[in-house]
């Protein structure tokens, strides 16, 4: 009941919403880059929003199927193909037996989004299934996936009645992701606790700069490149407590954007975050992409979350009664 990686892609790993609680303890929290891919995937495969998925860069890894499951892919386009069948994302998939997965170009986006029904089979650390690879645990053997590993499934199903002799069946359904996506570069933040101390000259420039993503980003954090930024004073801040899509003014002037797998606590100014609703979209672009940060204030970064969190789960209630009654109208309970 499982998975084989028959070729290893760059740095794939098995994620899930993070690890939280610990941080008091220098354990950073992980988990998926893009959240709203992650939860779609789940949700296309009638899983809980949080299990466990695997996050893909490309090149990404190629999956041998050794049993029947049902699959989504959600996130980047990565030109997916099962044997010789070229796949869509946001839209449930069932397997067959022996069959392979692979990806062959990037349409769009950064990261892609595994996920298969029932969860993968791996024990939890700290009440996640997070890979910590800096900590070398959770995940699959704390690391990033290689090639023969072998994931397990929690549960097999029998899809045999539906298959038959075919690769896969792509279902008639799709989840439409459009609108909790920012397609137009635009980031909306928040003021950060040192926001005043940037001079008036930095501010304006923050406001109204483009800022691109350079090649030295990773899951910990987007080192970006702009005009140089000031603040007011030479003050020096304690290191104190950060978060995912903090954002800190680093001593050369530039900006870093932390991520999933941000360090637990910063000594760098932090002048502004990133609004919880807007971090998919960021996790999704790649290096190079020129962004451009609106100021907004708080109320209306909570107005934004909420009604992203609403859409999904009117979503997944669609999503689980189509996959619910489709498996049902084929005697598969």
């Amino acid at each position: 009941m499982s998975i084989k990686i028959i070729k290893q892609g760059v740095a794939d790993s098995i994620q899930d919403a993070g690890r939280f609680g610990y941080q008091h303890l220098g354990i950073n929290p992980n988990g998926v880059m893009d959240i709203v891919a992650a939860q779609t995937a789940n949700m296309l495969v009638g899983n809980n929003l949080n299990d466990a998925v695997i996050e893909l860069h490309f090149p990404a890894s190629v999956f041998l199927f050794e049993q029947q499951t049902i699959i989504a892919l959600s996130g980047a386009d990565f030109s997916a193909m099962i044997n010789d069948i070229f796949i869509p994302i946001n839209t449930p998939i069932v397997v067959n037996k022996n069959c392979v997965l692979q990806f062959t170009k990037i349409k769009e986006s950064a990261r892609c989004y595994l996920a298969i029904k029932s969860g993968l089979h791996i024990p939890e650390w700290l009440n996640s299934y997070s890979t910590n690879t800096k900590a070398n645990v959770g995940g699959h053997l704390g690391r990033c996936l290689q090639k023969n590993d072998i994931l397990n499934f929690n549960v097999h199903f029998n899809y045999s009645l539906l298959l038959k002799n075919n690769d896969c069946i792509i279902l008639n359904w799709k989840a439409d992701v459009n609108n909790l996506y920012q397609n137009n570069r635009i980031i909306h933040i928040t003021k950060g606790n040192e926001y005043d101390w940037l001079n008036e000259s930095s501010k304006k420039i923050f406001a109204s700069s483009s800022f691109i993503i350079t090649t030295r980003s990773d899951r910990m954090g987007y080192r970006m490149k702009g005009e140089s930024l000031q603040t007011e004073n030479n003050q020096q801040l304690i290191s104190t407590g950060i978060t995912k899509g903090t954002i800190q003014l680093l001593p050369d002037g530039q900006l870093i954007i932390l991520m999933a797998d941000h360090q637990t606590t910063g000594g760098y100014p932090r002048v502004a975050h990133v609004i919880s609703a807007d971090i998919s979209s960021l996790a999704q672009y790649s290096f190079n992409t020129a962004v451009q940060f609106k100021f907004i204030e708080q109320q209306e970064a909570e107005d934004i979350f909420f009604k992203q969190y609403q859409y999904l789960q009117q979503l997944q209630n669609a999503c689980i009664f189509r996959l619910q009654e489709y498996l049902s109208r084929h005697g598969i309970h």
